[in-house]
């Protein structure tokens, strides 16, 4: 009788959590929405833009990796919210597969890196250090030698540009290699947890952030209570809420300038990415609970 011939083995499907930590403004909503290839988490260059445990899916031929997105480690004794996104950082590193440290070569090693380096140095799980902005000048990565220097703590060190897409396959193979076997947490066809309501708010905070003095945003939260498909139009109603009525004032604007700015920017970036035409009603409302909201 002849010998069955040795059958291929069926490729090894890898599945997984990989949770994205660090200081506040080191680019890691950028390298989520990067990773996945496209817009998921808000970005600005404003400190604490992240306030919510944000999932990206990716998908390829080697498996499925869920990487997830923390707000960062900021320290104010005195802002109550500082301690509540901290804590969703503490709870996002429970019962992951990676962690990837996400640095700033253009900042010190200060209170809040070390904070946030003790939160991980203990944890039993592969360690990836990757030091973002790769693409600012060679004198603004002033501290650049310090985090390389911090490589013996991690499994490897990667050096990207989330903004220029630059580096980012070599740091994906390795996720891929570094993942246990399992089976996708996600549908193929799903990117994200968060619903399409959560995305919409997410944007045009992005705005608001992007649009006005540094004070203002971090009073601010955004809701969307109705999403209205029709053939031709997406018609969305927004409410953004402070917790102050001069924030009230300078989020309107003299003669409603700024809000009208803040829902044309949002409007374009929702039409761009839903591929249909966009009427967004913005209101501005003041409730000074707003934080137990979020």
């Amino acid at each position: 009788m002849a010998k069955e011939k040795n059958q291929p083995s069926a490729p090894v499907f890898k599945s997984g959590f990989v949770t994205l930590i660090g200081r506040s403004n080191v680019g890691k909503s950028a390298l989520l929405n990067t990773l996945v290839g496209t817009k998921i988490a808000a970005v600005t260059d404003k400190p604490q833009t992240t306030r919510d445990i944000i999932h990206g899916v990716l998908n390829t031929a080697q498996g499925q990796a869920v990487f997830v997105d923390t707000p960062g480690i900021f320290k104010d004794k005195g802002n109550p919210l500082s301690g509540k996104l901290i804590q969703r950082a503490h709870e996002a590193l429970e019962g992951i597969d990676i962690v990837m440290y996400v640095a700033d070569p253009s900042k010190s090693l200060g209170v809040e890196e070390r904070a946030t380096l003790a939160m991980v140095r203990n944890l039993d799980i592969p360690k990836l250090l990757v030091i973002n902005k790769a693409d600012l000048p060679k004198h603004e990565k002033l501290y650049l030698d310090d985090y390389l220097a911090l490589g013996d703590q991690f499994t490897a060190v990667f050096e990207v540009s989330a903004e220029e897409n630059r580096h980012i396959q070599p740091l994906k193979d390795k996720v891929f290699e570094l993942l246990p076997e399992g089976q996708p947490t996600y549908p193929s066809d799903q990117l994200t947890n968060i619903n399409r309501k959560f995305w919409v708010a997410e944007i045009i905070r992005e705005k608001i952030f992007k649009a006005l003095r540094q004070e203002v945003p971090y009073s601010t939260h955004v809701e969307v209570p109705e999403i209205e498909e029709k053939p031709d139009v997406y018609v969305i109603k927004a409410i953004v809420y402070t917790y102050d009525s001069r924030y009230k004032k300078m989020i309107i604007g003299t003669g409603g300038r700024s809000i009208k700015e803040i829902g044309i920017a949002a409007r374009k970036e929702l039409e761009a990415a839903l591929n249909k035409k966009v009427f967004l009603e913005l209101e501005v409302e003041t409730d000074r609970r707003w934080e137990e909201k979020i």
